[in-house]
């Protein structure tokens, strides 16, 4: 499979283990997503939940790209690097308030699953067929 392959699935992937979550959560068990801030509440559908998984996956492609194309030594390990500090930065807005258990979980679980196809898919190496 080439690179170009592997990575457009990896990042189908990364954008559907989210909504699966999203689909688990909401509509199956029937707890909603939803973050209050003040006066405002935002209800977190599917929609909002792949296109945030797929901008995620998007931006780390391109950073990825560019460091390969700007021939940065050890591209995938910088980019992986990065990639896990990113991870642990997205879950700075789940210690704030605005959000019952069960979403803080979910959305934690999200982030988690959009990082563990999106680490692997887009860094691994392609197969060679012989």
């Amino acid at each position: 499979m080439s690179a170009r392959a592997r990575r457009s699935a990896a990042t189908a992937a990364a954008v559907l283990a989210p909504v699966a979550i999203w689909a688990a959560t909401d509509p199956l068990l029937g707890h909603p997503l939803r973050i209050t801030d003040g006066e405002e509440t935002l209800d977190l559908g599917a929609a909002p939940v792949a296109v945030v998984a797929l901008l995620a996956s998007l931006a780390g492609w391109a950073l990825l790209a560019a460091l390969e194309r700007l021939g940065v030594r050890r591209a995938r390990a910088v980019w992986t690097g990065v990639a896990v500090a990113v991870l642990a930065v997205s879950f700075l807005p789940l210690a704030g308030d605005g959000m019952d258990s069960g979403t803080r979980t979910a959305l934690a679980a999200m982030h988690l699953a959009v990082a563990a196809v999106l680490i692997p898919g887009l860094a691994g190496r392609s197969r060679v067929h012989s």
